[in-house]
């Protein structure tokens, strides 16, 4: 009996050794649950062309694509995959309509993207700007194979990433892309896909300090011409501009969602007619882009301030400055850029 209570209390002891702490502490009370491990967050690249860190690490280097999309009036009710692009430009083509170029860092994660048009020669230069490579169906032939022949590009068809989707609309308005067909043709003819140590496309704030300009603005239009008129209006819920178009909304194609953009740009340029052209027909129609600098706008949180830009040369990237020539902090988030001449298209702030 007395050799099981020393076994006893000298059990008591050891437990009491080994479940308490020193100072008093009460004992813990194991209750069988495995501590809960603190949850790991998945680790994103920053997207040059945006600022937000929100690319898989593996496509940070990945070379954007940039697709030429069809604008014509009653083809912008067919457009799809605007929303997914991180950069978009708009500029004059002929008959006073215009075109866009929409530039992607990840091609892959557009479903579709489309209506694809032609080529036309500040495209090319568009798309060079960011080392992209350039998917059009059609080309001016007269004046865009000056760049077209120096630059990676996929002239995209049924049989390469594209499909014709009857839309209502005419045969040359139903050519749209698929975004991973369109990056298996990147690869399969063989051009280079990564880029080494991409550089920002703009000078980008923290995505924590928001940026806020000058003056107070909540919508901007910019009447290209007499019949194209492209407008924002500021959506202070989003934080985003939602784009209209004569004052008709637009939205995607395929989504339904609106279709909007963090940071709005206005570049004033000249934009003529060549002085020379073939075949005739094209003669005092087709239009000549300068890119080379000018003036303009920043629009963003339903704020503006005026800049400069410049780009001078289709291997070079736009640069904003502030009127006094320092460094533009923009927004992190996608931009849509409209380029329009500096006489005739002054954009009406509101």
């Amino acid at each position: 009996m007395i050799k099981k209570i020393l076994a006893i209390i000298m059990c008591l002891a050891l437990a009491l050794a080994v479940g308490c702490s020193g100072g008093g502490d009460r004992l813990s009370v194991d209750n069988g649950d495995e501590p809960t491990p603190e949850e790991v967050k998945p680790q994103y690249a920053v997207n040059e062309l945006t600022g937000l860190e929100n690319l898989a690490p593996e496509k940070a280097n990945r070379r954007p694509v940039a697709v030429t999309v069809n604008n014509l009036s009653q083809a912008q009710a067919v457009q799809t995959g605007l929303n997914k692009a991180d950069v978009v430009y708009e500029t004059e083509v002929e008959g006073g309509i215009t075109r866009l170029v929409a530039v992607f860092k990840d091609i892959e994660s557009v479903e579709k993207v489309g209506t694809i048009r032609s080529a036309r020669l500040a495209f090319v230069d568009l798309a060079m700007g960011h080392n992209a490579v350039y998917i059009h169906h059609g080309q001016d032939s007269f004046h865009a194979p000056a760049l077209l022949n120096k630059v990676n590009r996929v002239v995209i068809g049924t049989n390469n990433g594209g499909v014709r989707i009857s839309n209502g609309l005419a045969s040359e308005h139903t050519l749209y892309g698929y975004g991973d067909g369109i990056w298996k043709t990147i690869k399969n003819q063989g051009f280079k896909t990564e880029i080494e140590n991409p550089t920002a496309w703009q000078n980008f704030a923290k995505e924590d300090a928001p940026v806020t300009l000058d003056y107070t603005a909540t919508t901007v239009s910019v009447p290209f011409s007499a019949s194209y008129k492209t407008t924002f209006n500021y959506d202070a819920a989003s934080g985003k501009y939602k784009r209209f178009f004569n004052g008709t909304e637009r939205k995607d194609y395929n989504s339904g969602e609106s279709i909007v953009f963090k940071n709005v740009f206005v570049l004033y340029t000249t934009i003529r007619n060549y002085s020379s052209c073939s075949p005739a027909t094209c003669k005092g129609t087709h239009k000549e882009i300068l890119l080379n600098s000018g003036s303009g706008y920043y629009f963003v949180n339903g704020t503006y301030t005026p800049i400069k830009w410049s780009k001078n040369g289709a291997n070079n990237k736009f640069t904003f400055t502030n009127e006094d020539g320092s460094a533009l902090t923009v927004n992190p988030g996608n931009s849509w850029v409209c380029i329009a001449d500096g006489t005739r298209s002054q954009a009406v702030i509101g």
